[in-house]
């Protein structure tokens, strides 16, 4: 059975809805903290967290990776 996630408090949005993060409680009662971007190609980058800042390292380093790998690729 999947984790249930009840929002409980948004901590930073941009108001265009381009990304932010979102604290959320589970089914255990932890707070975990939700970082998301647009892509660009109509996807989005998205990552989970303990702690904010480490949500946020998370989501930077899928940027990264995903922009490393769109180079090699026109470098191909």
């Amino acid at each position: 059975m999947g984790k249930s996630l009840r929002p409980s408090l948004t901590i930073s949005a941009k108001p265009d809805g381009v990304g932010g993060c979102v604290a959320s409680v589970d089914r255990e009662g932890r707070t975990i903290f939700i970082a998301d971007a647009h892509r660009g190609d109509g996807k989005r980058f998205v990552a989970r967290a303990d702690e904010k800042l480490t949500a946020f390292l998370e989501l930077e380093r899928a940027v990264c990776i995903h922009l490393l790998n769109e180079q090699s690729f026109t470098a191909l």
